[in-house]
């Protein structure tokens, strides 16, 4: 499990709006405003190289995110979201340890148990519901020729993420372990979640806390530890074919996986969705 300073929330209060806040990966700035903020420093998965810098903040029921992303999959989607629960059931980042089946890949499964559910679908644009956005491949951020995502987004929020977005968290998706730049079958094979959708489009490539739980808490409830809708929206929603970015092994699958997508959502309503 990693580190609390891993993880750890530093707290923005009330920054005048000509402070600059330069964060970790190479040389982003964000602006911040005159509001308080909470930065995330996002850490590499599956020795994926990628790491980022968010910040989150939050003003009535709007929450501003920025991320500073580099060492994605270039030219490829990245899905990406706010995790958690804002039920009080504590969760935290894992580390390559979570691969409980040995097969030298954290798979999605694996790290929700670790992470929780979707809680927000951190979307460029439209809504960003769990149940119907964490498959929305073609409003998730496309990584640069370099591999860097450069993302801001202000989005209206429920109270219950207002009073426990200390409790939330951010992940990213989408590696690339044989280096040949795509999402395809050869790297870590077919996608525990979908046999037609290539793992390297679904699992973690980066985690940040923006309050860890304990280390070695145990999370509570079904639907915290991966049983539930957002777990299947992951898989649907897996970076495929999204603005012409993904490879055309995955575009090619494209059509059964929004499929797939609707019976998803339609399980995730009747099944108590997160």
């Amino acid at each position: 499990m990693m580190s609390k300073q891993t993880g750890r929330l530093a707290v923005l209060a009330a920054l005048p709006a000509a402070v600059l806040l330069t964060v970790g990966v190479s040389s982003p700035v964000f602006a911040a405003e005159e509001t308080p903020a909470f930065q995330l420093d996002l850490e590499q998965l599956n020795d994926s190289g990628s790491k980022a810098t968010a910040l989150v903040s939050l003003r009535g029921d709007e929450m501003t995110v920025w991320i500073k992303s580099e060492g994605m999959v270039p030219g490829q989607p990245s899905a990406q979201h706010l995790h958690g629960s804002t039920e009080g059931h504590d969760f935290v980042c894992p580390d390559n340890s979570a691969d409980t089946n040995n097969d030298g890949i954290l798979n999605n499964t694996e790290a929700t148990v670790h992470y929780g559910d979707i809680n927000i679908a951190l979307t460029v644009s439209g809504d960003t519901d769990a149940a119907t956005s964490g498959l929305a491949v073609d409003r998730m951020p496309v990584a640069d020729d370099e591999g860097k995502i450069s993302y801001k987004r202000t989005i209206k929020v429920g109270q219950d993420v207002v009073e426990k977005i200390k409790d939330l968290h951010i992940v990213q998706h989408g590696i690339d372990p044989n280096g040949n730049g795509k999402y395809d079958f050869e790297g870590a094979g077919k996608s525990e979640l979908d046999p037609k959708l290539p793992q390297e489009a679904t699992a973690p490539a980066n985690c940040g806390e923006v309050k860890g739980a304990a280390v070695g808490s145990v999370p509570v409830g079904g639907i915290e530890t991966g049983s539930g809708a957002a777990e299947r929206s992951m898989s649907t929603g897996t970076m495929v074919g999204a603005a012409g970015a993904a490879s055309a092994t995955v575009a090619g699958v494209l059509f059964a996986v929004r499929r797939r997508a609707a019976s998803g959502a339609t399980a995730g309503k009747t099944g108590g969705a997160a």
